[in-house]
Order: C-alpha cells, then sequence, then structure tokens
C-alpha cells in the first residue's frame, strides 16, 4: 500500500509539472500567430476533485455516434467501457448489436460477420486506411481514442476546433476540399464543418446547438483518452491525506524522542 501511494505521489508531482510544460507549450503556439487563441473553457474533469459529467458524456457518445463515427474511428475504447458511462448492461448490448463485426473462421474456415458483444472494440468505420483516405479525398480522419491527449491544448483544443468554422477573410484563398477554421493551425482544414444547428436530438431535451454538442462530445472524447481520471483523482486526494497524516505522526514522534534534550 505505501508503495502505491509513494508511486501516486510521484504521479501528482508528475502531472502538475506537465501541466506547466503544457502551458508553455500552449503560449508558444498562441505566440506564433497561425491560428486564433484557443477560448478558455471550465471542465468540470480538470481539478484535485474533478469527475466526469456521466449525462454530458453521454451526450457526447451520441454525438460522436450518429455524426463523427462517420469518419473517425474510436479504436481504443471497447462497447462494454461505455457502462463507466452509466449505460446499463442491456443498453450496451443494444448499443453493440447495432454494428456487425467479422469474426471466423468458422468450422468449415471461413471468415463471417456477427452482432458486435459489448467486449469488441467500436466499430471502425473503415476497414484500412487506403479506404479512409479513398473516401474523404485523400484525407485521412485519425482515431480520436488519444485525442484529447494528442493535441496542444486537450480539450480546449478540441472544442475550440468544432465551433471554429467560419467565412474565410477576403485575403485567404481556399483550395477545392479546404475549410477555414480559425482555430486550426494555419487555419485550413480538410474537414468540413461536421456539426450543425439541430443536428442531433437529445432524449434529455438539452438543446442542439454547435456549442451544447462540442462541448459534450468533448467531454466523451476525454473520458475515451483518460478513462481512469477519476481514480488517479481519488488516489492523488488519499496520497494527500496520508502524507499530512504522516507528518503529523512524524513531527509528534520526533518531539517525544527529543523531548528531554534542550
Amino acid at each position: 500500500m505505501l508503495k502505491k501511494l509513494v508511486l501516486a505521489a510521484g504521479l501528482t508531482l508528475g502531472l502538475v509539472s506537465g501541466g506547466l510544460i503544457s502551458g508553455g507549450l500552449v503560449s508558444s503556439a498562441r505566440a506564433a500567430g497561425d491560428a486564433a487563441p484557443l477560448p478558455n473553457q471550465t471542465w468540470g474533469f480538470h481539478g484535485v476533485f474533478g469527475t466526469y459529467d456521466r449525462a454530458a458524456a453521454q451526450r457526447g457518445f451520441q454525438v460522436y455516434k450518429e455524426v463523427c463515427a462517420a469518419c473517425h474511428s474510436l479504436s481504443l475504447v471497447s462497447y462494454r467501457n461505455l457502462r463507466d458511462l452509466g449505460f446499463s448492461e442491456e443498453e450496451v448490448k443494444a448499443i453493440a448489436a447495432a454494428y456487425k463485426v467479422t469474426d471466423g473462421p468458422n468450422d468449415v474456415g471461413e471468415m463471417f460477420e456477427r452482432p458486435a458483444r459489448p467486449s469488441d472494440r467500436i466499430v471502425k468505420p473503415y476497414p484500412n486506411e487506403k479506404a479512409s483516405r479513398a473516401a474523404n479525398n485523400g484525407a485521412y480522419p485519425p482515431d480520436l481514442s488519444l485525442m484529447n491527449k494528442a493535441r496542444v491544448g486537450g480539450p480546449d483544443y478540441t472544442y475550440a476546433l468544432l465551433v471554429g468554422y467560419e467565412k474565410p477573410p477576403a485575403d485567404v484563398q481556399l483550395l477545392d476540399g479546404q475549410y477555414y477554421n480559425k482555430y486550426f493551425p494555419g487555419m485550413k482544414i480538410a474537414m468540413p464543418q461536421p456539426l450543425n444547428e439541430g443536428q442531433v436530438t437529445f432524449a434529455d431535451g438539452t438543446p442542439a446547438t454547435i456549442a451544447n454538442m462540442s462541448r459534450d462530445v468533448t467531454v466523451f472524447m476525454n473520458w475515451a483518452a483518460e478513462p481512469e481520471l477519476e481514480k488517479r483523482h481519488r488516489l492523488g486526494v488519499q496520497v494527500i491525506l496520508f502524507l499530512i497524516v504522516a507528518t503529523g505522526f512524524f513531527y509528534a514522534a520526533k518531539r517525544r524522542v527529543w523531548a528531554d534534550i534542550h
């Protein structure tokens, strides 16, 4: 147990220093002047006591499933992982069964298709990279599993990219298949605007504005990239409490041992 606590303390310090480094990278990227500064957002999963908003993450999964999954894979997430977002076992089975996966070989040595199971990874939209590029004018839609950790700015970058589409200024020339996004490095992006007002219908009545959908899918993508975040935060709090108690214990022991020496 002590070994785990010490390790977690090291991770906590690493996160602090990593945050400072990441902040420096964000500042450097903004100083380059090739894109607008990212709008700062407040996320419930940030901070020592940060947690994921399950309702927002479920809405975000709906946005991914109905919009983003047409082009982008989520290869590191299994359907059964969706239980962590509050989906029931039956809901997860129903979500998975809506997709087909190739399995086999069977008893006669042939591959076959079957409905996906909760243990399967989320089905990719294309069988391989070449098929993906052929369907997207040569562009390769990246996998979204670790996107929030892979980009400078993290969730702020993801949110900004989704809301950053605009008509290009008069002095900006776009080639065929390019779109203007003020938050994208270079401001010219091959992905057309993915989200539009009212594009999905949320069961809880949340308005499907571009801002709301962008925020919800960003929460979901952060969960996909860091599903252990809440456990790490809880362990970090336990480490801090342990260190406080240990400090008091060692201070009391020191006073007792050296009580007769003035």
